[in-house]
């Protein structure tokens, strides 16, 4: 199962500068309790924007697999040259998480079987906003509002 998880703001933004452009402690430990130990893909600017976050400190997942379109190493991850094949030949009966970046995003859409979309209240000023998407082949199965974020999952419907 492929799953895509992120949050966005009321007009869409995802990320400034490379970084959430948002504090909500809630959502961070929303997105923790879903992704920690998990196997996660994402892109090459993601990995090191949590990098830089964690500093020393690991990653909090599983496997992480990250998309380049460069030849890169890196000693706590499998990079992965064609982002495409490697959805598209995703084992069902496994578990991937797609977190980002918008690129990853949007070539994952089409592949996704669930999307955990956190929406966050307000506006927000942004450099980065999340792919244009329709939900008409997804239904929504679980759902929760607190102050400042709606809580969602979909499912896509069955083809």
């Amino acid at each position: 199962m492929i799953s895509l998880i992120w949050a966005m703001s009321d007009n869409g933004v995802i990320g400034k500068d490379n970084q959430i452009p948002w504090k909500i402690k809630e959502d961070l430990l929303y997105y923790k309790n879903r992704t920690e130990k998990q196997t996660v893909f994402m892109g090459e600017n993601t990995y090191f924007s949590l990098k830089k976050a964690y500093g020393v400190r690991p990653l909090p997942y599983g496997r992480v697999y990250v998309a380049s379109y460069r030849p890169i190493s890196l000693e706590d991850a499998v990079v992965v040259a064609d982002a495409e094949s490697f959805l598209k030949n995703w084992n069902p009966k496994d578990s991937l998480w797609v977190v980002g970046g918008r690129e990853i995003y949007a070539l994952s859409l089409p592949y996704a079987d669930r999307l955990y979309i956190s929406y966050i209240q307000g506006s927000y000023e942004g450099d980065t906003y999340f792919p244009s998407f329709s939900l008409n082949d997804y239904d929504l199965i679980w759902s929760n509002r607190t102050k400042q974020v709606y809580y969602t999952c979909y499912e896509r419907k069955k083809r």
